[in-house]
């Protein structure tokens, strides 16, 4: 096993092989003895180290495997429980102040327990069951029970949520959370035309795919546009000249200045001119 170094921070890469060679290789590692401990620690935090903190890393790696081998019943892969809770490792021993009079592996258990934490909750199901700090702390205490009580009758749930200090709806809730299961969006790939399956994209309405719908849209708006070039047309030249150059036209729309300006006369009197064609062009459209 050999250490790289990113700045400050500190990364494990274990060598190839497997999780019982790795497990093997974190139990051959000596045990520190608690002045050995101190000294390593208090020359990280005076002089940074980063052979002191491999050192405080390496002794504890054991540890890690423990505490990861308690949360093997949520079916996920012993050997991601054991990094993330290396990850926490390291933190704590970034963090750890050895003037405090506590050993590292009490500090650390908090910061490993983090990180494996937040590792089951993302990966655990696709859509979150945990989400607040509480409801956290509910559902490792509730994955505890479970293990000891099975299936909650109603005084089970009572007694756990006098024990968690929680609401009854509180554990009953989180129960069917982690009772229940991921379910695929679309089809199974392997699904056969013939066999009667059923997924949640059946369901949803497309609403693009009503033919029906879009002809008849299509069609009320070629009726609109048709009774608009009908109502302009009946418009003088200058008004309609007007109504295009600054409502019609494609390119940038000319302003009341410059209108003015075309016609020698006053901004105001393009303003009513305008006006008065939206107006004609409103009433001959409610006609038409």
């Amino acid at each position: 096993m050999t250490f790289k170094t990113t700045g400050t921070a500190l990364a494990i890469v274990p060598q190839v092989g497997s999780l019982d060679s790795y497990i093997q290789g974190v139990n051959s590692i000596p045990v520190l003895s608690v002045d050995e401990e101190r000294s390593l620690a208090i020359d990280l935090v005076e002089n940074e180290n980063i052979e002191a903190a491999q050192r405080l890393i390496m002794s504890h790696l054991r540890f890690v495997v423990h505490v990861a081998k308690s949360y093997s019943g949520y079916g996920l892969p012993q050997a991601d429980l054991i990094q993330e809770g290396n990850v926490g490792l390291m933190k704590a021993v970034k963090r750890f102040d050895p003037s405090v009079g506590v050993r590292l592996v009490s500090f650390a258990v908090h910061w490993i327990k983090a990180e494996i934490h937040e590792y089951v909750l993302k990966n655990w199901r696709i859509v979150k069951v945990a989400t607040t700090k509480a409801q956290r702390k509910l559902f490792f205490n509730l994955r505890k029970s479970k293990k000891r009580l099975g299936w909650f009758s109603h005084d089970e749930v009572q007694a756990v949520a006098a024990d968690l200090g929680v609401s009854s709806s509180d554990v009953l809730e989180m129960e069917s959370r982690m009772s229940s299961q991921d379910q695929t969006f679309d089809l199974p790939v392997d699904n056969d035309d013939g066999s009667a399956a059923f997924a949640p994209a059946q369901y949803l309405e497309d609403s693009a795919s009503d033919l029906a719908e879009g002809v008849s849209g299509a069609q009320w708006q070629n009726q609109a546009n048709t009774r608009l070039f009908s109502a302009i047309k009946t418009l003088d030249e200058r008004s309609q000249d007007i109504i295009s150059a600054r409502w019609l036209d494609d390119g940038s729309k000319m302003t009341l200045q410059d209108l003015a300006a075309k016609y020698n006369v006053s901004a105001e009197r393009v303003r009513q001119l305008e006006k008065n064609a939206m107006k004609k062009i409103r009433s001959t459209m409610g006609e038409l």
